[in-house]
């Protein structure tokens, strides 16, 4: 009876430490990809803040009657567009993160094209609405830029920790995913420059 005593304490503890260790690896990257798709979260709301502050501009561009029209259309469309776009961060793909980047990339071009025609409209850059707004887009784009590196940072510390090997294995059975990275868009390295003269 003590010959199979001791086996079977033997292989009961072996069986307590893998159980142990899979629900280590388990709950560690639960809490990676949460912490993932928080910042991920973040960055939508940083981008929504952006929406939100081309909103107010747009408001101020419709009551100058006399404003490009052609332009304006551009921006309201595709703000339309970028806005339309929604992601389950859940099942966040790296087509669907592009599909994202490139609505928001198509705002702030057209965005941009609207700002530099500013320039012929002098009436609407002495306007407060418009001066908030110079103030206010530094510092969004900023935010949105944090929050991006954020959101690469956890999925960054998430891929490892469940590509690794042995917990690669684990992952896989516990149906843990690689997670995609916010990449630049193509010329993004070319930092779009605005010039506003004020009289």
């Amino acid at each position: 009876m003590k010959k199979l005593l001791v086996p079977i304490i033997i292989i009961g503890i072996i069986v307590f430490a893998l159980y142990s260790w899979a629900v280590g690896i388990n709950n560690e990257a639960v809490t990676l990809e949460a912490d993932a798709k928080t910042a991920w979260s973040n960055v939508e709301s940083t981008y929504q803040r952006r929406n939100d502050l081309y909103t107010s501009v747009i408001k101020t561009v419709q009551g100058s009657a006399d404003f490009e029209r052609k332009t304006l259309n551009e921006v309201i469309e595709a703000r339309s567009k970028a806005t339309s776009v929604n992601i389950d961060v859940n099942d966040l793909t790296p087509e669907k993160l592009e599909m994202f980047q490139k609505a928001q990339s198509q705002l702030s071009g057209s965005f941009s094209r609207l700002i530099a025609s500013f320039e012929r409209y002098p009436e609407l850059k002495t306007t407060d609405q418009f001066r908030d707004f110079i103030k206010q887009q530094e510092g969004t784009e900023n935010r949105i830029n944090i929050a991006r590196d954020r959101y690469n940072e956890a999925v960054n510390k998430y891929d490892i920790f469940t590509t690794k090997f042995p917990n690669k294995i684990l992952a896989g059975w516990f149906g843990f995913k690689e997670m995609p990275r916010y990449k630049a868009n193509p010329g993004s390295e070319n930092v779009p420059d605005f010039e506003f003269k004020f009289d």
